[in-house]
């Protein structure tokens, strides 16, 4: 059996080091020699190296006490193998458990093989291969798609191809040395087989800001990097049109996707200008006559060197791609107005815009803030943004449609924006502007910058984030706990608030039996019966598109009812990032969907006993002092896989974890003996976690922001 040489530079990848070696090691096909090259790291990278060079002993590491490069890792790497056939991996990606089987089941006589890479921003527990029916296709050299992306990533080569044709990576360069090898590469052979299934999976990090890939540095370093390397090639093989035309496709590619963004800023113009203008000066004349009109007329001007002539017609065609994009949509048409004169005109210093939970209710901190700014006459003018206008609130606040065009004129004129979830980050911040971000909760869930890996739609959420976290003024938090993981995990470094939550100040002044019962005739909920409330969270690994994710319910109402329906009632009340509605047929009289209910207060307020998870929604309802279960049938899962958690939940909540619905019922019908079992535990949560609430937190949060 032949051997593989898998040759992996280590940079600083401790988070994803051990998915990429486990992939390795776990391989169906075994005659492996993996070649670590721990490339000067500062984590713990060197740390997870050694255990698995222990644990295997195909894995040979070599440490450098300083970086590199990745090319000159690689090519230490090639000098030091000793297998028939070189296979490349990044550290912070993983590859599926039949992939070098399938690339060497399929090579042949054949110099070079490659398969497919998939991008990916999951974690290799969330990935699953389906066994499919093997499809090998063969490109010759001219077809455009014989490389069609710049990686040399999932191409198993033969180590004698290499040694014989001295193929090797500019070591001079951090990125895009790929490009140089893959025209060597072009250079000398006639086709290469590809099969699909053999699969690679390049994670996109999501954090960009304090943890980049080498593909997440800066713009302008990366287009020195790629014209570096474009010269370079192109000066050798100019003669050769297929490997000259892959050469300037890369740098086309690039400047259409990456710098005609970069180069909105004409800041970014300046830096990088004269850099591209010499590469593009060698770019085929003939190749370059077949492009798009409005490609040539921006290439021209940076061929000629002319920087005035790029800048003018670069904003024409931004003009001009705006335009489109603003006919595509209203949405896209209103930013475009928000952006080009809303934001030109007077503000208003006067005018207040709330929004809670992305525009879906009334409710939660903001509510409390204007209420209490209406119940004390302030002079200022209120509007609240809605997904569906036409709610019954207090006041006379303007209610506008978001994304609608009176959306994006008030959020342009208001000196105040008040909101608990993020604003869209399409829409910039004007010069005295104020934001509060009033936040929506103690934290549990492990947030942002704290979190190793993100398993949502979106892998670019970190990056998103922190982009819009700069615009945030004032940050509410409801506890210290919750002060230092905000500073760390939001890297927030402008004014808290930290007077406890607005929203929790009805759990103060409301809380007696006449009010409860004006809220349950309100809620239309029995008052003759006490009142469950079950109020779970989402799971980040459930979802049917970005930002929307499914919910199964597992608690069963069945058994439920049938052993509490004499003395209970249930409240369902589901996390706002919940699509799916729970069906509760056959449950009347006994559970009630309140998952649109705007206000979750007013169910702690009426509800004798609280059943959640892993929702920070515990944390104020401690407030009351009223049982707290929680139903945790996914904890291990929930825990170590899917999101974390900020402490150890089992030590630290005041009540009990329960696995099945049948625990449940026990521990609701033995209440009064869990509370005292938790008195001592659920003191101490109150006073670390309920120490700045008093009733009052709307007051002092309105003095602060709009008094001083």
């Amino acid at each position: 059996m032949k051997k593989v040489s898998v040759i992996v530079p280590v940079y600083n990848t401790e988070e994803f080091l051990e998915d990429c070696l486990n992939s390795l090691i776990n391989q169906t096909y075994n005659n492996l020699d993996i070649l670590v090259i721990n490339n000067g790291s500062t984590d713990r990278s060197k740390e997870i190296i050694d255990v698995f060079v222990e644990k295997d002993k195909r894995i040979h590491s070599f440490d450098f006490n300083s970086s590199l490069g990745v090319g000159a890792a690689r090519n230490y790497g090639v000098s030091q193998a000793e297998g028939d056939y070189v296979y490349f991996v990044d550290s912070d990606d993983y590859i599926g458990k039949d992939t070098l089987q399938l690339l060497m089941d399929n090579i042949g006589d054949h110099d070079i093989i490659s398969g497919k890479l998939v991008n990916t921003g999951l974690s290799e527990e969330i990935i699953h291969n389906e066994t499919q029916e093997i499809d090998m296709k063969l490109y010759k050299k001219k077809r455009k798609n014989l490389f069609k992306n710049k990686s040399i990533l999932n191409r198993l080569i033969s180590m004698n191809f290499i040694r014989s044709n001295n193929l090797a990576f500019p070591e001079q360069v951090e990125i895009f040395s790929d490009i140089k090898f893959i025209a060597d590469i072009l250079a000398l052979i006639e086709e290469i087989p590809y099969v699909k299934q053999s699969v690679y999976f390049k994670r996109k990090r999501n954090d960009p800001i304090t943890n980049p890939s080498l593909i997440q540095r800066s713009r302008t370093d990366k287009i020195k990097n790629l014209t570096k390397v474009y010269m370079e090639a192109k000066d050798k093989y100019s003669d050769i049109p297929y490997v000259s035309t892959y050469l300037d496709q890369q740098l086309l590619n690039y400047y259409r996707k990456t710098i005609t963004v970069h180069f909105k800023n004409e800041d970014n113009i300046d830096i990088s200008f004269y850099i591209l203008s010499n590469a593009m000066k060698e770019i085929d004349s003939n190749f370059l006559s077949k492009k798009s009109a409005v490609l040539k007329r921006e290439i021209k001007p940076i061929i000629e060197n002319n920087i005035n002539k790029f800048k003018r017609i670069n904003r024409q065609h931004h003009r001009l791609r705006n335009i489109r994009k603003a006919t595509k949509s209203k949405k896209s048409l209103f930013l475009q107005l928000y952006r080009s004169f809303f934001v030109k005109s007077k503000m208003n210093d006067k005018l207040v815009v709330f929004e809670s939970f992305l525009g879906k209710n009334y409710s939660d901190n903001p509510k409390y803030i204007y209420e209490y700014m209406l119940n004390n006459h302030m002079d200022y003018k209120y509007v609240w943004v809605f997904n569906e206008t036409g709610k019954n609130i207090p006041g006379n606040a303007k209610q506008v449609k978001r994304f609608s065009l009176a959306y994006y004129y008030y959020l342009a004129k208001a000196k105040y924006w008040v909101s608990n979830t993020r604003m869209p980050k399409s829409l910039g911040k004007r010069e005295g502007n104020v934001y509060l971000q009033t936040w929506h909760g103690t934290p549990l869930k492990t947030l942002v910058f704290d979190l190793k890996d993100i398993y949502s739609a979106n892998p670019n959420v970190k990056k998103d984030f922190y982009i819009q976290t700069r615009r945030w003024d004032y940050l509410i938090s409801p506890n210290k706990y919750s002060s230092e993981i905000f500073r760390r995990a939001f890297k927030y470094d402008k004014t808290m608030l930290e007077f406890g939550y607005p929203r929790n100040d009805i759990l103060y002044t409301h809380n007696d039996k006449e009010k409860i019962n004006d809220l349950k005739a309100k809620l239309d909920l029995p008052t003759n019966k006490k009142i469950i409330l079950y109020a779970p969270t989402w799971r980040d690994d459930e979802f049917f598109e970005r930002g929307k994710y499914k919910f199964t319910l597992k608690l069963e109402l069945d058994k439920m009812k049938e052993s509490l329906k004499d003395d209970y009632i249930v409240i369902l009340r589901t996390h706002y990032h919940i699509a799916n509605q729970i069906d509760i047929s056959g449950y009347e009289n006994f559970a009630y969907d309140r998952s649109r209910h705007d206000d979750i207060a007013e169910l702690y307020l009426v509800s004798d006993i609280l059943i959640t998870d892993y929702s920070s929604v515990f944390f104020d309802y401690a407030h009351l002092r009223r049982p707290i279960l929680f139903y945790t049938y996914d904890l291990e899962k929930y825990r170590d896989t899917i999101r974390g958690l900020y402490f150890d939940i089992e030590k630290e909540v005041p009540g009990p974890l329960l696995k099945t619905t049948k625990s449940v019922i026990s521990a609701i019908n033995n209440i009064e003996e869990l509370n005292k079992e938790y008195q001592e535990k659920y003191e101490a949560f109150y006073n670390k976690f309920c120490q700045w609430d008093n009733g009052s937190a709307s007051e002092n949060v309105v003095k602060q922001v709009f008094h001083s």
